[in-house]
């Protein structure tokens, strides 16, 4: 068995407990029934409903990976998420309780996204320390950064990404200069 098989199941069981966890599981043998976990969060979030009426939240994930557990997540307590055209595609839309939203799904996905944040984290570092090159550290900081010609705005990412012709022209910042 393979040391990667080895960690995605371990990955795998620690990411049961992280839901048993939110479920309130009370033994260890509740912890390991993953379904009833889920049966436990999905009568808090029916119960919740009742008292807390859902409403429309908006979710803005920093990346796809994020976007993607999230919306699993929402799908396996039986919310839908959705979101409207001309919203980015890492906005989620979903119809909830805010007392479900603070006390179990936000926690619960907090955990979650963590937990798979180190495992891709850890495969990463091992792959590019074997693949590519052994030092992976982070790149050297210097202290200040060259000062631009008087002629460049900061905001320009054409003329701060590509030098200038020699004349001075604007012909690189226009698409009439080569690349």
């Amino acid at each position: 068995m393979s040391k990667a098989f080895i960690d995605e199941a371990g990955l795998i069981e620690r990411l049961r407990l992280v839901e048993a966890l939110h479920a309130g599981a009370a033994t260890e043998g509740e912890r390991m029934a993953a379904e009833a976990a889920r049966q436990r969060i999905l009568d808090r979030l029916r119960l919740r409903e009742a008292e807390d009426p859902p409403v429309e939240y908006r979710f803005s994930m920093g990346d796809m990976w994020s976007r993607k557990v999230f919306v699993t997540l929402l799908r396996r307590y039986g919310i839908k998420p959705y979101r409207y055209s001309g919203q980015r595609y890492t906005t989620v839309m979903a119809r909830l309780s805010k007392k479900f939203v603070n006390e179990t799904l936000w926690p619960e996905f907090q955990e979650i996204s963590e937990v798979l944040r180190a495992y891709l984290s850890e495969v990463t570092d091992r792959v590019v320390s074997q693949v590519i090159h052994q030092d992976s550290s982070e790149a050297e900081v210097i202290k200040s950064a060259p000062r631009l010609p008087p002629h460049v705005e900061e905001g320009d990412v054409a003329a701060t990404t590509s030098s200038a012709p020699p004349d001075g022209s604007d012909q690189e910042k226009t698409g009439g200069g080569k690349r």
